[in-house]
């Protein structure tokens, strides 16, 4: 990632991406709560644009009890750890599950199902590594 003190990131552009990650943030701290709201890609596209803007933010979300060593490990490898993926797709399951279960409209059903299906298999195409394995080629 681009360090902030590279001449081609503009004050603007520094600031863009650190109101960006504040966003990125906010939505993921919502996505806690919500069901549909995914939060870790929050989380990622926070860490990304804190690299670029902030390196104090940046080094405090990496370092962060509970999202720090899965953002670390997605940072360096792109990949989740073998626990996670499991989890994931239970989760999606329940949450979709029930929401699709809530709504009476077959349109709405429909596409709580789709975005499911699609959720699903991004998570299925996630490579899985232990933290301390090195990034295949």
């Amino acid at each position: 990632m681009t360090p902030p003190s590279e001449p081609s990131q503009s004050r603007w552009q520094r600031t863009l991406l650190f109101g960006l990650g504040w966003l990125a943030i906010g939505l993921g701290i919502l996505g806690m709560l919500l069901p549909l709201l995914p939060t870790t890609p929050f989380l990622i596209l926070a860490a990304g644009c804190f690299a670029r803007s902030s390196p104090r933010f940046h080094a405090a979300l990496m370092h962060n009890r509970h999202f720090g060593p899965l953002l670390r490990q997605w940072e360096s490898s792109h990949s989740i750890p073998p626990r996670v993926k499991p989890k994931a797709v239970v989760l999606v399951l329940v949450t979709f599950g029930i929401s699709i279960a809530a709504v009476s409209h077959l349109e709405l059903r429909i596409m709580l199902a789709t975005l499911a299906l699609l959720l699903l298999v991004f998570l299925y195409r996630l490579p899985v590594r232990r933290p301390t394995e090195p990034p295949r080629s």
